[in-house]
């Protein structure tokens, strides 16, 4: 899908992973996070948590949730935890790119 809005993906299988892989990158590489919310080791919430700690002066990158979790309640969840914004499942790629746009573009 991020194929037709010319975007490179790289993808973590955990939490955890995604956190390090951000902390073991060059400052800037990574423009935005499409974090799944249920995953192993560490969940997308506390990896966004994580992530906003993190002493770079990235860890402020656009953090969009992609979940079949869809209630108020998890949309706020997700907020709270520091995501920018929520997307629900099934993914409307139209919706991810103009988010992504939105996001990577007001750092400009």
């Amino acid at each position: 899908m991020t194929e037709e809005l010319g975007l490179v993906l790289e993808h973590a299988e955990n939490g955890k992973v995604c956190v390090d892989m951000l902390n073991n990158s060059e400052v800037g590489y990574y423009r935005a996070v499409l974090m799944d919310v249920r995953m192993p080791v560490m969940t997308g919430l506390e990896a966004t948590e994580a992530i906003r700690r993190l002493d770079r002066p990235d860890s402020s990158l656009p953090i969009i949730a992609m979940t079949a979790d869809a209630f108020s309640d998890d949309i706020k969840r997700c907020l709270d935890s520091g995501m920018n914004a929520h997307i629900a499942k099934p993914i409307d790629i139209k919706e991810v790119g103009r988010l992504l746009d939105k996001f990577i573009n007001q750092k400009r």
